[in-house]
Parts: structure tokens; C-alpha cells; sequence
């Protein structure tokens, strides 16, 4: 008995996870209305797809509460099929399958063809850069990369997404020309690993040369940069950001430790002073960026001492932007074979201890901002405050710019220069300069 009407062969794709999985979802998405099917992104439909995330212990709880969820579901007559797709089918699909075995069918990281096949669709090769975008009118993700070739101990992703693969320029410009024709403002760079970017492709690293052909794409006003690594860093790209108003000056590199040994054990290639070298060197060439990184505490073998590095190095370097994790047990990764022996409260104590001396460094940060004007992007009306933020600010992650709306009208999605007069711990509020 069906408990509700729901219309007929509408595909309802439901995103768990990171940045990654959402561009995953719509290039899914894209692929469906090309082939005239009705999709949806989290609203009703009987049809569910979901994109599941399998990178730590929370993630897969929420990946596995979320296919029970809808197994229910469909058990109980509201939806008719489900299917599961993402980091957590690919990396447990037989386990999955074994557990939960109501659902229709399950497919790893590489199978669109397949999953689309199973939703009655054909896979279309001639749609480069064709999604359909979930995020806010003004910014897309762009995914210049799949996979990743380091050997980072802590890290699944290898087994769920496989070697690094560079998407060719090209298609990455078309896909860019779509976006911005769509109204898109902001591209956000992302890949498991920028910096490798081109080594398979070109034999070189090329981040530089692909941010030169991008900001010549009409429309597109910010171009930012996420998920860098340390080691190899292209230094070719400072010298891009510096001289392309385009290129945002932020930069995310997840840094996660800086104690030799355990950046040893993590297998990061790196040290604490060829780290700390290369920050001073991209605060050398670009003196106004934003450093977003993050951390890991309560690695196997992180003694206090090895903490209180990590806790002084983290005052002395004062990154504009930081989050902190606690470190999740996975098997089958290299890390795996060591004893995860630091105490689950010992890790939380911890990571809430680095986060307490950001949020000061944070604070100092802000009040320099005070009194300045800064260009900021509107995303969205939340209560009270229209939400905006300025080129040092991801979106979802980081700092934003509050603006009064019984005061000031703003528009969704278009530039405003805000004069700031108040910093929070993480929030600046503004006001719009009247022309």
C-alpha cells in the first residue's frame, strides 16, 4: 500500500559528502536531464540516488544511516527504488551488499555509465562541463583532477577514487564557459591534489598554465584554490595569483601535522622546516593571502610532546583560517597497521585546544579588518542577514560578512564593496559603501 502519492519516475539525488561528491552529483544530474529524465537534488521523488561519503568513521555513519533511511522507505511504499553510488559503495560494496541487501543496486566512484544504464539512461560523451549546479547561482565547484598518487598513511581516498587523473585544459575551459554563461561568478579549483595537476597529462606540473587560460573565460571574476599539497608545490602559481586579479589570494593546504616523527609516520614527504619554509615563502610572494589548512590530532604514536609542537607551531604561524580533526582508524590504509592508542577523549581534548587558539588568532585577525572595505560576493539571505563573503573566504568552511537586511537591501549574487565596523571570533559584520 502506498502511503503517499509521489510522481512517477522522478529521481531524487541525495549528496553525502565532500565538494568532490557534489560535483559528482551533477554531472549525474546532467547527464539525467539529457536524457529528458525529471531530477531533483534532496527533494521527493521515487527514484533515490545516493551519493555516499566514505572517507572517516562519522562520514560512513552518516552514508550507512542515510541508505537505512531510505531502505525504510522504500519498504514502506514511499519511494520504489533505491540505488547507492559514491566512496563508501565503492570502497564496501560487498559488505553493503551483504548488510543491506534491500537496496536495487550499488556502484563504485567510476561507474556512471552503469548507474546510469540502471536509472534507464544512456551515458552522453559529448556533454563536457553539462551539470546541473546545486550550489548558490554564484559559484561552482570545478574539478580539475580525480584520484591521487600520494601515499599519505591515514588517507582511503587512493582506494576509493584511484591514481590521479588530470582533466586536459581544454575541457575544463569549455566547462568553465558553460558555468560562467550560466551566471556563475566564482570557480573553486578542487581535486583530491591540485599541485599534481598536469604531471600525467603535460609531464609537468601545470596548476599555473590552467589558471592562465581560466581567467581569460568572461564572467568568471574569482578563481580559488583548494586542496594544495606541500610537497612540490608549484611555485609558478604564486606568481600567477599575484599578477591575476582573478586569482584569489587563498590558498588551501591541509597541512595535518608538523611534527617530524609523525609527519614521518604520516608519510607526508615533508619536514617541519621545509613546511614552515614554505609558508614564509608564499607569505614572501603574495604578503595579503589567506592560508586556509587542517589538521589531524591523536595520530597513532602522537605523544604530548609531539602535540604541543604541533600547538606551538600553530601560534607561531597564525593561519587566517584552520580546522582541526581527530584521527579516524581505516582500514586498509597504511596507518591501519599501527595502534590507534591515543584516548577518543584525549583526541577531542586536543583538536579542542588547537581550535581554541585559532579562534583567538582568528578574533586579532578580524579586528584588523575593522574599518577597512572589502569587495564580497552576497550567497544567500539567512534570517535576519544578508551573507556575503570576501576573496579570503570559502564557501561552507570559512569567515563570513554579515549585513544587516532591515537596513540595507542586497542581491543574491552580486558584488558589493562592505565597509566593516565589527569582527566576531569568526564573522565580520558591514555595511554596503552608498555610491
Amino acid at each position: 500500500m502506498r502511503t503517499k502519492s509521489l510522481k512517477k519516475n522522478r529521481i531524487n539525488v541525495v549528496t553525502l559528502g565532500c565538494s568532490k561528491n557534489v560535483y559528482d552529483s551533477e554531472v549525474l544530474m546532467g547527464q539525467l536531464r539529457a536524457n529528458n529524465k525529471e531530477v531533483v537534488h534532496e527533494e521527493e521523488g521515487n527514484v533515490v540516488v545516493i551519493n555516499t561519503c566514505g572517507f572517516i568513521a562519522n562520514a560512513k555513519e552518516e552514508s550507512v544511516n542515510t541508505i537505512l533511511e531510505y531502505v525504510q522507505k522504500k519498504e514502506a511504499g514511499e519511494v520504489d527504488k533505491v540505488f547507492v553510488t559514491g566512496c563508501l559503495s565503492e570502497r564496501y560494496k560487498p559488505d553493503l551488499q551483504k548488510e543491506i541487501p534491500n537496496v536495487d543496486e550499488y556502484f563504485g566512484t567510476s561507474e556512471l555509465p552503469n548507474l546510469l544504464k540502471a536509472l534507464g539512461a544512456d551515458y552522453k560523451h559529448e556533454l563536457i562541463g553539462e551539470r546541473l549546479t546545486t550550489t548558490p547561482k554564484n559559484y561552482a565547484y570545478l574539478k580539475i583532477a580525480e584520484g591521487c598518487d600520494r601515499p599519505c598513511s591515514f588517507c582511503a581516498i587512493p582506494i576509493m577514487r584511484g591514481k590521479h587523473k588530470s582533466t586536459p585544459i581544454e575541457d575544463l575551459v569549455t566547462e568553465a564557459n558553460k558555468l560562467a554563461a550560466k551566471g556563475v561568478k566564482e570557480l573553486i579549483l578542487i581535486a583530491q591534489d591540485l599541485t599534481y595537476y598536469g604531471l600525467d597529462l603535460y609531464k609537468k606540473r601545470n596548476l599555473a598554465e590552467l589558471l592562465n587560460e581560466l581567467v581569460k573565460v568572461d564572467g568568471i571574476e574569482w578563481i580559488r584554490l583548494h586542496y594544495a599539497f606541500p610537497t612540490g608545490f608549484p611555485m609558478d602559481v604564486l606568481k600567477v595569483m599575484k599578477r591575476e586579479p582573478k586569482v584569489c589570494n587563498y590558498l588551501d593546504i591541509p597541512l595535518q601535522h608538523i611534527s617530524d616523527a609523525i609527519l614521518k609516520s604520516m608519510r607526508r614527504g615533508t619536514t617541519q622546516a621545509k613546511t614552515t619554509k614554505l609558508l614564509k615563502d608564499f607569505r614572501a610572494a603574495v604578503p595579503e593571502m589567506t592560508i586556509r589548512t587542517t589538521l589531524i590530532v591523536g595520530y597513532p604514536g602522537e605523544t604530548e610532546e609531539d602535540f604541543q609542537t604541533l600547538k606551538s607551531w600553530v601560534e607561531e604561524m597564525r593561519f587566517e583560517r584552520l580546522g582541526c580533526f581527530t584521527y579516524s582508524h581505516e582500514e586498509n590504509t597504511h596507518a591501519y597497521n599501527l595502534v590507534d592508542d591515543v584516548p577518543e577523549e584525549v583526541k577531542q581534548q586536543r583538536a579542542s585546544e588547537i581550535m581554541e587558539i585559532q579562534s583567538q588568532i582568528s578574533w586579532e585577525l578580524n579586528q584588523e579588518k575593522v574599518g577597512k572595505t572589502l569587495r564580497c560576493i552576497i550567497d544567500r539571505k539567512e534570517g535576519k542577514y544578508f551573507v556575503g563573503r570576501s576573496e579570503f573566504d570559502s564557501p561552507d568552511v570559512d569567515n563570513e560578512v554579515l549585513v544587516d537586511a532591515a537596513k540595507h537591501y542586497l542581491k543574491v549574487g552580486e558584488f558589493v564593496d562592505l565597509h566593516i565596523f565589527e569582527a566576531a571570533d569568526f564573522d565580520l559584520y558591514g555595511e554596503p559603501i552608498q555610491a
